[in-house]
């Protein structure tokens, strides 16, 4: 009953400030348990005029991937991403997941500036207000994306080709003894947050940039390639 929803958890139905409405963000959040949870995130940062894509894991029992779509069909400002992936812990898929939304965002027609990306675990210390203020401070047409060049610690994650298991409830990735060639372009690979603000231009140059592409088909077979994706790209000159 999606009166009763919005009702009795109190979701916020109107912009708080003139600058909060001019200023939409876009969230990606990717989930595969813990519905309650999942919930009182969503509360906690939605706003009328922000966009949500929701990633649940192919994995995810029907009853919880249900259950969610029921609470999604009361907002016309959140959807479920139209492509779903099998989720693997530090794998390609958790990266793809996070392009599948970014791909169908692009094509809203709500007209977003930053995209941020969370889990199912996240949950918010500061307002959408805050959030707001602080990108607009201090980042203002930037990225939030840190990092640092490869370290020596982590080579072993894109040195060697790894592989995703997932099999009866099962899933991980195991390195194989295959070499992997050298980055596309020569590019120098950066290690960070699979976490990051990006901005919407930025986004778009990601998918559709024939670097970016190659660094992605190159990052297939990488451990947790969602840590060096998208500070390698941020890193490009220009």
């Amino acid at each position: 009953n999606c009166s009763m929803v919005l009702k009795t958890l109190h979701f916020i139905t109107r912009p708080l400030s003139d600058e909060e409405g001019n200023f939409p963000l876009a969230y990606i959040i990717t989930i595969h348990k813990e519905l309650e949870m999942f919930v009182k995130l969503l509360r906690a940062i939605y706003m009328p005029q922000n966009i949500y894509c929701i990633h649940v894991d192919e994995k995810s029992p029907r009853d919880y991937r249900v259950a969610v779509q029921n609470i999604v069909n009361c907002f016309e400002n959140i959807f479920i991403s139209s492509k779903r992936e099998n989720v693997v812990y530090a794998g390609f898929s958790r990266l793809q997941a996070d392009i599948n939304c970014m791909r169908d965002l692009v094509h809203s027609k709500i007209q977003w500036n930053y995209v941020i990306n969370l889990c199912g675990q996240d949950y918010p210390i500061k307002t959408n207000k805050d959030i707001i203020q602080y990108i607009r401070s201090k980042w203002n047409g930037k990225n939030m994306t840190p990092g640092v060049v490869q370290p020596l610690h982590m080579k072993h994650r894109t040195q060697v080709s790894y592989r995703e298991y997932v099999h009866s409830g099962m899933s991980y990735v195991y390195p194989t003894k295959n070499i992997k060639a050298k980055p596309p372009y020569n590019l120098t690979i950066y290690f960070g947050s699979a976490y990051y603000i990006l901005t919407k231009e930025f986004v778009e140059f990601t998918l559709t940039d024939a670097r970016a592409k190659d660094l992605l088909e190159w990052s297939r077979d990488t451990y947790s390639p969602d840590e060096h994706y998208w500070v390698t790209l941020n890193r490009l000159n220009g």
